[in-house]
């Protein structure tokens, strides 16, 4: 069997394996990270049906003898250096992912270090031996079937594809693991009795193009064909950050997609400050009930990372767009930073009227020291959840 040369490696759990390495009482107890909303569980907490960004109310009833631990995110970011020093040992041809995950090259490697498979295996074990931390590896010929094998051979797990199986191993996965397929497109998939990625196969791209729209046709054609002409790329740091939401059909008010919208950029701005990176151009994005998109955007005139100043450019930005949202409905918002930079975040002036970045500093700590939901807005809490919660001003 002849293996492909790109691996993708994908930490197990990441936010919850680092707190059970750093206590071991941890080990084979159901452990959920953060409190107002799930930033991460343990394979004995998903076994109840937990998942990352669930409520943490409805977590703990699917689980209450969960045991959750505040988040700690200056460890998860010295952890995650660990890895990629791993990583970099392995092989100069890394691209990072995210925070837990990469892609890498080892096409060049075989005369020293042996079979692409030798190296992913030896991957797992330096990782678990100098980080403490399990890890999965999917190896196969492109980057997009390397990163569903990772994801097959979880918890902590190594899976092949053979270059003369991987047509045979894609078509027997269900459609809904094709990149792009949400909801939406599955149903819709489900409703033409297309169930695996084979049945998918065999459709013309003119007829996925009629089914599902012009581009994600073409799209999940080229996947369903095993084409994914991507490549591993070293070097290039993420030049935006951002998080959606699905909201659903049906009507929408201004004040439904304001809360959704705030929750979107207190995460992204939290990520930001994690890094230590800043950015200028606001990006809102819409989707209505018709599937066609919208974005519309807006460039300060100096980079930032504080959460109220991005949080006024990104409602500004709604509502222009909510005439449009009205008349056509909407499924689904999304915001983003862009244009990021390594610079820390300049004060405006005059300095009364400039985001103060102590509130911002302190808010971190709380939520870092008691997890995500130590700390909300006003319009974020129900009537019951206010009682003895800490909120910010709307």
């Amino acid at each position: 069997m002849t293996e492909g040369t790109v691996l993708h490696a994908d930490l197990d759990s990441f936010f919850a394996s680092v707190e059970i390495r750093d206590d071991p009482s941890l080990r084979g107890r159901p452990v959920i990270v953060g409190g107002g909303v799930v930033l991460a569980a343990s394979y004995e907490a998903k076994a109840f049906g937990v998942h990352t960004t669930m409520n943490g109310r409805q977590a703990r009833i699917l689980c209450p003898q969960a045991i959750v631990v505040p988040a700690r995110f200056s460890t998860y970011t010295e952890a995650s250096r660990a890895v990629f020093e791993v990583f970099a040992d392995t092989t100069p041809m890394v691209e990072g992912v995210s925070i837990d995950e990469a892609f890498l090259e080892v096409g060049g490697l075989r005369r020293l270090r042996g079979a692409p498979s030798a190296i992913a295996q030896q991957l797992r074990l330096d990782v678990r031996e100098r980080v403490g931390l399990p890890i999965s590896v999917g190896v196969a010929r492109t980057k997009y079937l390397a990163k569903i094998a990772s994801a097959e051979s979880k918890p902590e797990g190594l899976l092949v594809v053979p270059i003369e199986k991987e047509l045979e191993f894609l078509h027997a996965l269900p459609v809904e693991r094709l990149w792009g397929v949400g909801k939406v497109t599955a149903a819709k998939l489900h409703t033409a009795r297309l169930a695996t990625v084979g049945d998918l196969s065999k459709l013309l791209e003119v007829e996925l193009v009629h089914l599902v729209g012009g581009g994600a046709g073409r799209h999940l054609h080229a996947l369903s064909q095993g084409r994914d002409p991507r490549t591993v790329q070293v070097g290039n740091r993420r030049s935006s950050m951002g998080a959606q939401h699905a909201i659903g059909r049906g009507p929408h008010d201004l004040q439904a997609l304001d809360v959704a919208l705030l929750a979107l950029v207190d995460r992204v701005t939290r990520r930001m400050r994690a890094v230590g990176r800043t950015g200028s151009t606001i990006t809102v994005r819409l989707r209505f009930d018709d599937f066609t998109r919208s974005t519309t955007a807006r460039t300060l005139p100096r980079p930032t990372a504080h959460t109220g100043e991005v949080l006024t450019v990104a409602r500004g930005l709604l509502r222009t767009r909510w005439p449009e949202i009205e008349r056509r409905g909407c499924t689904l918002i999304g915001v983003s930073v862009g244009s990021l930079d390594d610079q820390p975040a300049q004060l405006s002036l005059p300095i009364d009227d400039a985001p103060d970045p102590t509130l911002d500093d302190t808010i971190d700590a709380v939520r870092q020291k008691f997890g995500s939901g130590a700390v909300r807005r006003a319009v974020q809490l129900s009537h019951d959840d206010r009682e003895g919660q800490p909120i910010l001003p709307d």
